[in-house]
């Protein structure tokens, strides 16, 4: 392996927008609204080609000649590393607004500043993929602040959510002692400054909506060791399901 540093945080990267891509995937055809219905298709198609670019970059930094069909495919649940708040189940519209927006909200900076990443794969990847998370964030945005600031029963839908996936969110920032050497090496920006922006962004979304972040400040975390919620396992079932039925099938 070239550089297995650089290999597990793109693998994280990726797993992050697959599994998300998977879990958004699941709402087709049952959207509140046609329109709706669409933009999450959308993002969800958004997600999936970024984690190909990221899981085939994977795939060339490991040298064993995997792609991003083999990586998605082929790999045991432990063997994920994305957060464990990508992976949380659906549950209503409000759920799944506040579980995309989190994660936008990091996700936007983090490009901005992969953008400028001395590794120039990564930063060209960075750089078609803020176009598309930024649409992200600005429509999730708007959701929080309808439903927030909306009736009462969305109000309490919204404020729900949010209780339930903030102990999911300092995840996000997790660094190891490798992820900190490619800091060094200019290859990735510090978590430190994408949680100062990502706290900006939530705060004054929530403010907005009259949302209340919570103040109970458990966290949960080991999805980036492989150590996940039960409901990975059921999302890898349906993901992998016709490549482990029918290996290497051709359309």
């Amino acid at each position: 392996m070239k550089n297995e540093s650089l290999y597990n945080y793109v693998l994280r990267l990726g797993d992050d927008s697959l599994i998300l891509g998977q879990r958004l995937g699941e709402w087709c055809g049952h959207g509140p609204i046609l329109e709706e219905d669409i933009a999450m298709t959308n993002i969800s198609l958004d997600l999936i080609g970024q984690a190909m670019s990221l899981l085939d970059y994977a795939g060339e930094i490991d040298g064993n000649g995997k792609d991003h069909d083999a990586l998605a495919f082929l790999r045991f649940e432990n063997e994920y590393q994305n957060a464990l708040l990508v992976e949380q189940p659906n549950g209503d519209f409000a759920d799944t607004m506040m579980r995309q927006f989190l994660f936008d909200a990091f996700r936007q900076p983090l490009f901005e500043k992969l953008v400028h990443s001395s590794d120039a794969q990564l930063s060209a990847i960075a750089e078609k993929s803020l176009k598309e998370t930024r649409y992200h964030l600005k429509h999730t945005s708007e959701w929080i602040i309808r439903l927030g600031d909306g009736t009462e029963e969305s109000h309490t839908r919204a404020q729900k959510a949010l209780d339930n996936l903030w102990r999911y969110t300092d995840e996000l920032f997790s660094e190891t002692s490798a992820d900190l050497s490619l800091v060094t090496s200019g290859i990735v920006p510090s978590m430190v400054e994408i949680k100062e922006v990502w706290n900006k962004t939530v705060h004054a979304v929530f403010a907005e909506a009259t949302l209340q972040i919570p103040t109970n400040n458990w966290q949960f975390e080991g999805g980036r060791r492989g150590v996940h919620s039960e409901h990975l396992g059921y999302l890898l079932a349906d993901l992998q399901y016709m490549q482990r039925a029918y290996p290497n099938m051709k359309w």
